[in-house]
């Protein structure tokens, strides 16, 4: 995410996960991972700074925002910090490879988002919460595959992480679980099959079997939670597939994984 500011009025830019902010005038801000926003510019005074980045904190989690904003030497709109913080809502986690600008009053959004419903309630939200003197630019757009690429940035290469040798959870493979359940609710009532892999170390039979119980675990966490049962389904690869050389430490680790995939 990117705040710039030209003359008098006050320009918000937001990459959001993955985009890049080169085209045109706008400055390079390079590339930002998924999951993340870059926000850097200018803001009219100290208190505009916290509340925008206090926002921004809220919804991706300070380690998620990276902080290049300056302060003065702008006069903004009235009220101007208080509709940035209500434009900052949560349906915007879901746009990637995208931007959010304002231009004084002008508004534009353009990015990827996994269905049709959530592209017009973006916008939505964010018509509900400025008042009638802002005009906002649709352009976000359906893509193509937007419900696994969505569900692949989410998890973002990351390992959920079981106890050594079981089936049981850490605190860290709970808090990916929960970061997955709210993209698999974006997407709507999805079928979804949840894979266990292992390593190749130890018996292939019971690595099989301990990869089942782990899908099992994680299918159960979202049923928990609210996915239906009946959406969900667990299978176990045993060590079959891996996607790294088992012959490191660091291999093995990625290899010990947990795939979502969408069923057509």
């Amino acid at each position: 995410m990117k705040l710039r500011t030209l003359a008098i009025s006050s320009m918000l830019l937001l990459a959001l996960a993955g985009a890049r902010a080169a085209e045109q005038n706008q400055p390079e801000v390079g590339k930002v991972e998924a999951g993340k926003v870059t926000i850097a510019g200018t803001v009219p005074d100290e208190s505009a700074r916290a509340a925008v980045l206090g926002k921004l904190r809220e919804l991706y989690g300070a380690a998620n925002v990276i902080d290049r904003l300056e302060v003065g030497g702008v006069v903004p709109p009235p009220n101007w910090t208080e509709n940035m913080t209500k434009l900052l809502g949560p349906n915007l986690k879901q746009v990637r490879k995208g931007q959010l600008n304002i231009n004084g009053t002008q508004v534009a959004i353009r990015g990827n988002v996994p269905n049709e419903a959530l592209r017009q309630q973006v916008v939505s939200d964010m018509a509900t919460a400025l008042n009638p003197t802002y005009s906002i630019d649709n352009a976000l757009v359906v893509a193509a595959g937007g419900g696994q690429s969505l569900l692949d940035d989410t998890l973002s290469n990351r390992v959920v992480e079981f106890e050594s040798g079981s089936a049981t959870l850490t605190l860290h493979g709970r808090a990916i679980l929960d970061e997955m359940l709210v993209a698999i609710k974006q997407i709507g009532t999805p079928r979804l099959q949840v894979i266990g892999h292992t390593d190749s170390s130890g018996n292939r039979l019971a690595n099989i079997g301990l990869s089942l119980a782990r899908a099992g675990t994680v299918r159960n966490y979202l049923i928990e939670r609210g996915v239906p049962s009946e959406t969900l389904n667990a299978l176990g690869s045993g060590p079959d597939h891996p996607v790294a050389a088992n012959e490191t430490a660091e291999g093995r680790a990625k290899n010990r994984r947990i795939e979502f995939r969408l069923v057509n």
